[in-house]
């Protein structure tokens, strides 16, 4: 029996789809007769130069050169290169159009309003531009950012990128261990911060620990603050405010630095499960192309369109929220608690400024249910065509719950992939149905299968997310990895001739998808990737801690951290209190576990490595694989039966 969907498109809204004149589109460049998007798929993987040179042009992109060859190098290793003949620079993509229309719409948890025109966002990044240029910033220096989710974020981020710097940020919540583990292996030149940030009403000041990071980086040619909460005052000798580089830089000229397609734009970062989080080079011509055809085809997304999502500027969908400039949409930035001052203000301001595609995470809309929260008597939701979510997979009750209680008919598309990728491998699609508990789609240009354990194709079976042709999203390199060996080794060493993402995954018959969670260690608390190694060395240096491991474990449809102890003394409630307010201050909230248990072992490698995976299983009841390459794996029996 075939599912029913729960969503299915007009017939002439999947017509005027961007997606259909994508098909409309190649169909006459290359002389194919694809009718459907499963046909279109299989092509944009078989051949897949093909589809990515048409892509090129069909969304625009400005560049200069001859596409050819359109790549080159070991396919499905590090050092492989796009469009190496071409030369292109990412903001002026972002910032073609100039006229007043609204680029940017910011609110604050308050309801503050705050808007940015084409023409004033492009001026202002001239500003800072100049500015940047003036204290010797050039091609290839790391420009980074302590920024909460404002406009001053993408003006900096803009400047900096054409004039071919680097760009990478944290949050503001992260603590200043977490920033300098990350920022410490980049050495930027810049430093651009806010003064604090606001979270449920309540003030938080940056101003000490922002002094103490800025001490903490030699290589800085100056200090930024932007006056977000505060005023900032200036330091002649290391720090300027943003207010006074818009009087003392003010130009209207923008020049673009033409660079080649593989040209670094962004350093992310990973979690840190084993070590240091990885510091993920993304290069321009990659992200943009990427980001476009997600953009573009997988959300309709036109230069009419109002969109948001629901992130902070450490998380990688910030990054894909601005590239939507590119297409001449309003992009809507929300900055603060998304359940303050009311459960439902962040969906009110959706609604009140009429934004017709709104993402944010599985968490946030399983909360929600949760509490029982009926849209639908409150807001009308007049222009939302499209809801996006990921994070986390969401369940068949999400699915129902948001087309009983938010609006019936509306796009329900949740997307997955990553920060490896600064973008998606499965995700919604204008002229598909939707189904409860499925993503819609495998997104084009993207040949990604389901491996069993043995690394043979399966469908319609759980298995380990891999991809097995090149795309131009890949990282171009790890950033003090000059071999490549942490590159190959994160993704290449279990399927040499395959991206390994770290899900478990199943694709049906119709090109459905299901997500069931990470395959390795990586924590996934209410859809926010936490790396391990950044609890552990908070927590083992409680003088009374041994040896610890964190878990992921479902509990009432969300990933809870479970973190285990090993210890000397009885784990009372003082010793919960410490490790909570330590993991808290000196992390983030939502580094601290659900539940903390003591154990009498914790398992190990041979080689000397935690082995959460092994626990993982044991708790689900799963049989543990490769237990010969366990050091201790009697002390797996510890991990049965525990009261979670």
């Amino acid at each position: 029996m075939n599912p029913k969907p729960l969503w299915t498109p007009r017939l002439d809204d999947i017509e005027k789809s961007h997606m259909s004149s994508f098909i409309n589109f190649v169909n006459t460049k290359y002389n194919l007769k694809h009718s459907s998007y499963l046909d279109l798929h299989q092509w944009s993987v078989e051949s897949y130069q093909q589809f990515w040179l048409a892509l090129l042009d069909f969304l625009n992109i400005k560049y200069s050169g001859k596409p050819n060859p359109i790549v080159n190098g070991n396919l499905m290793k590090p050092g492989l290169k796009w469009f190496e003949n071409i030369k292109l620079n990412f903001a002026e993509n972002l910032l073609s159009r100039k006229d007043d229309v609204i680029a940017v719409e910011a609110y604050h948890e308050n309801s503050e309003k705050k808007t940015l025109s084409y023409k004033k966002l492009n001026n202002n990044v001239a500003t800072v531009a100049n500015y940047l240029k003036s204290i010797g910033v050039k091609e290839g220096d790391v420009v980074a950012a302590i920024m909460p989710n404002i406009p001053e974020t993408i003006v900096f981020m803009l400047a900096s990128s054409s004039l071919g710097a680097i760009w990478t940020s944290c949050s503001p919540e992260f603590g200043e261990n977490s920033i300098l583990e990350r920022f410490t292996q980049v050495n930027p030149a810049v430093l651009v911060a806010t003064d604090g940030y606001t979270f449920k009403g309540k003030y938080f000041s940056l101003s000490n620990k922002v002094s103490k990071i800025v001490d903490k980086l030699p290589n800085l040619k100056k200090s930024v603050g932007v006056n977000y909460i505060k005023e900032v005052v200036s330091d002649e000798h290391k720090f300027i405010s943003y207010l006074e580089i818009l009087k003392l830089y003010k130009t209207d000229t923008l020049e673009f630095q033409k660079l080649p397609f593989s040209h670094p734009l962004y350093i992310m970062y990973s979690s840190g499960t084993t070590g240091k989080p990885k510091s993920i080079v993304h290069s321009a011509g990659g992200t943009i192309i990427q980001h476009l055809k997600e953009l573009k085809l997988h959300t309709n997304l036109s230069s009419k369109d109002k969109i948001f999502y629901y992130t902070t500027c450490g998380w990688m969908m910030w990054n894909w929220l601005v590239s939507s400039l590119a297409l001449g949409a309003t992009v809507v930035l929300y900055d603060g608690s998304p359940f303050y001052p009311t459960l439902t203000h962040l969906l009110k301001i959706a609604d009140d400024s009429n934004i017709n595609v709104f993402g944010t995470s599985a968490k946030y809309i399983d909360s929600l249910q949760k509490l029982e929260i009926n849209l639908m008597d409150k807001m009308n939701f007049k222009k939302l065509r499209v809801i996006l979510s990921t994070g986390s997979p969401l369940t068949d009750d999400n699915f129902e719950y948001v087309y009983s209680h938010w609006k019936k008919n509306v796009q329900l598309s949740s997307i997955s992939g990553g920060t490896d990728i600064i973008s998606c491998f499965a995700l919604g699609n204008p002229i598909l149905p939707v189904y409860k508990g499925e993503l819609q789609c495998i997104g084009l240009g993207m040949d990604v299968r389901s491996y069993d354990n043995d690394g043979n194709e399966v469908l319609l079976e759980k298995g380990e997310l891999v991809c097995v042709k090149p795309f131009p999203s890949m990282p171009i390199y790890f950033w003090n990895d000059s071999d490549g060996e942490k590159y190959f080794n994160t993704y290449f060493a279990e399927n040499k001739m395959a991206w390994t993402h770290g899900d478990y995954i199943s694709v049906n018959e119709k090109g459905g998808v299901k997500i069931y969670g990470r395959s390795d260690s990586t924590l996934n608390p209410g859809g926010v990737r936490i790396g391990t190694a950044e609890i552990y060395k908070v927590v083992e240096k409680i003088s009374s801690i041994q040896d610890s491991v964190a878990v992921g474990v479902n509990i009432d449809d969300d990933e809870k951290i479970i973190l285990f102890i090993k210890s000397d003394k009885e784990l009372d409630l003082a010793l919960e209190e410490k490790i909570k307010n330590e993991l808290k201050a000196k992390c983030t909230p939502r580094h601290v576990p659900y539940k903390i248990l003591k154990v009498e072992d914790i398992p190990y490698t041979l080689n000397g490595k935690k082995v959460e995976v092994a626990i993982k299983q044991v708790i689900n009841n799963e049989k543990v694989l490769n237990i010969s390459s366990l050091k201790n794996p009697k002390s797996l029996k510890y991990f049965k039966n525990l009261p979670i």
